[in-house]
C-alpha cells in the first residue's frame, strides 16, 4: 500500500525544483499523488477496508490543500505541476 523508498526517492529527483529539495510543495503533491494512485488500486479488491479510505481521504484533502497554496503563490508552476501529473484541473 504505502510506496517503497526507492520509488519516493525517484520522485524527489523527478520533482524537485533544486538538489536536495525535499519540501517544496511539487515534491509533496508527486508524493501524495503515488500513494492516492496505490490505495485506489487497493481498494479495488479490498472495497470494504473502511479504515484505509478514511487515511486515503485524508491524503486527497492535504493534496487538495497543497495544490491550493501553491495556485495561490505561484500559478505558472501550479500548471505546470498539474499537467505533469496529469490531475484534472
Amino acid at each position: 500500500m504505502s510506496i517503497t523508498p526507492d520509488r519516493k526517492q525517484e520522485l524527489i529527483n523527478e520533482y524537485a525544483t533544486k538538489s536536495g529539495d525535499t519540501g517544496s510543495p511539487e515534491v509533496q503533491v508527486a508524493i501524495l499523488s503515488e500513494r492516492i494512485a496505490n490505495l485506489t488500486e487497493h481498494f479495488k479488491s479490498h472495497a470494504k477496508d473502511n479504515h484505509s479510505r478514511r487515511g486515503l481521504l485524508k491524503l486527497v484533502s492535504q493534496r487538495r490543500r497543497l495544490l491550493d497554496y501553491l495556485k495561490r503563490k505561484d500559478a505558472e508552476r501550479y500548471q505546470a505541476l498539474i499537467s505533469r501529473l496529469g490531475l484534472r484541473r
